[in-house]
């Protein structure tokens, strides 16, 4: 969903996400010791784009490609009754074994963190991961829950009348993010 309203500041363009992603392919690697017992899960919509970018940068660094998933979290949300009155739910398509795997869900915006809440509970569903290990091109602030990312692109202080609205290339026809003033 991407806001409507004044955009205020171009947070990052193309070539800077494309920067960012590549920082955080070789923090995966570094932490992970490797890539070897890695997947990358992207949470629906801007996630799953963003995931299978930084599967192909790892294995441009590593030379080996690592499991891509995509996860719906729709039907775990603790605000399901507010969406619509029938939510529109994706396909979930996890076409590997989780159980003894280090998971590292990717999403772009890091808010108040009830996003990620559902995206776990979605996730142990499919399994027992050995670690879940969060990534975020965007964390913005404002945590309603204990969450926290293990790798970020770009802390973005933000009050809560603004929206942080990334556009990604294979759903928006651009990258980039930017800070949007909402329309009251």
């Amino acid at each position: 969903m991407l806001a409507v309203g004044k955009e205020k500041a171009l947070i990052m363009d193309a070539d800077q996400m494309r920067r960012v992603l590549t920082r955080i392919a070789h923090e995966i690697i570094e932490r992970n010791k490797g890539v070897q017992n890695i997947a990358l899960v992207g949470i629906r919509r801007r996630g799953v784009p963003l995931a299978e970018r930084l599967a192909q940068r790892i294995k441009e660094i590593e030379g080996t490609r690592v499991p891509v998933g995509i996860l719906d979290i729709t039907l775990y949300r603790d605000d399901l009754t507010t969406l619509a009155h029938q939510p529109l739910v994706h396909q979930t398509k996890v076409d590997f074994m989780i159980t003894g795997k280090v998971i590292i869900l990717v999403d772009d915006v890091l808010f108040t963190g009830r996003t990620v809440r559902s995206a776990l509970d979605a996730l142990i569903d499919l399994g027992r991961p050995e670690a879940i290990q969060m990534m975020v091109l965007i964390d913005r602030g404002h945590r309603e829950l204990p969450i926290r990312a293990d790798f970020v692109g770009k802390n973005v202080p933000t009050s809560k009348k603004e929206v942080v609205a990334v556009r990604v290339k294979e759903i928006d026809n651009q990258d980039s993010v930017a800070i949007i003033e909402r329309l009251e």
